[in-house]
This record gives structure tokens, sequence and C-alpha cells, in this order.
């Protein structure tokens, strides 16, 4: 987790796009999420901010016979307040986190 989230971003997770699909509404605490193109979706944040998602699938990243799927994740909060913005990713890094060990 970051100390601070500004309001535009981009971040690479390691996940595929049906992955981040599926784990949004979850990761969003079953916010309001509309679609807007099978590469975006605009969450209602705490039922009147709007953050606009949009991804890139990139190269898989390969380590010896291991192939993990990438994203380039865009994350646009607009004119979002700070706090609100650092309340929902939170949640949202807590909830994609992938466990180790």
């Amino acid at each position: 987790m970051q100390a601070e989230y500004p309001a535009h971003f981009v971040r690479e997770m390691g996940c595929s796009a049906q992955e981040l699909r599926t784990w949004l509404p979850g990761a969003s605490r079953g916010a309001c999420i509309e679609w807007t193109a099978d590469d975006a979706a605009s969450v209602l944040v705490e039922g009147h901010h709007r953050l606009h998602l949009s991804w890139t699938v990139l190269a898989p990243r390969r380590i010896a016979l291991i192939t993990l799927p990438r994203l380039r994740v865009h994350f646009d909060f607009g004119e979002m307040d700070a706090a609100v913005r650092h309340h929902y990713m939170r949640h949202f890094d807590l909830y994609t986190q992938r466990g180790g060990g």
C-alpha cells in the first residue's frame, strides 16, 4: 500500500483482464460499476464520486517456466478528495493482493 494516492496514476498489476473484472466488484466493496468498454470501467465511490479505470494488456512476465499475466491499469479519480481516494485504494490494494510464501 502507498501512503498517498494521486488523483491520476498508472500501475502495473500481475493479473489478467478477466481477473481484474472478476475482482473489481469485491475490491470496490460492491459499489456500482459501469463497464464502459472491454478495457474500461467507471466505479461509483461512496455514492457520488467517480473513479475511471482503464487497462492495457502487457506481454506476460516470464520467470523460468512460470508465465505471469500483466496489465497496465490507469486510475483516474478526477477531483475526488485525497481521503476518499486513500480509503478506496487501501481496500482495493488489500483485496487484490496476491498471497505468497
